[in-house]
């Protein structure tokens, strides 16, 4: 079975480089970025990721603004959505799964298990 691709939308450069460091090299996951909401929707209308990882904190749109955009195409609608945010008090994580998010991983994240992370998500979503 192929890897997951995964669609990381994040506005920090940082963010974004470590990543996919994490992702493609440590994980093995073909990774593809964006910089703000509008570019995530438009790159997850053009690639159909497996999983979109997904800023909270973002100028212009959010992400559960972008997380409403995704789930208002239908092309976009099923592709599962994991948060990553460095906000995640208990009200905030309970907001973001309301909201469809499949998870959520705290930043700072441990680049090593970051792909670990995306995985265990999904075959939590698959097994349901």
């Amino acid at each position: 079975m192929a890897a997951p691709s995964v669609l990381l939308v994040d506005d920090d450069d940082d963010i974004r480089t470590i990543g996919v460091i994490s992702l493609e090299q440590v994980g093995g996951l073909e990774t593809r970025v964006a910089s703000s909401g509008r570019d995530g929707v438009a790159s997850a209308l053009a690639e159909r990721p497996d999983v979109i990882l997904l800023d909270v904190m973002m100028p212009d749109v959010d992400g559960l603004g972008t997380l409403e955009l995704l789930r208002a195409d239908p092309a976009t609608a099923t592709i599962p959505v994991i948060f990553m945010t460095a906000k995640a008090q208990k009200s905030d994580v309970a907001t973001y799964l309301d909201a469809g998010a499949i998870g959520v991983i705290t930043k700072p994240f441990d680049p090593m298990s970051l792909a670990d992370d995306v995985r265990a998500l999904l075959a939590q979503v698959a097994s349901t």
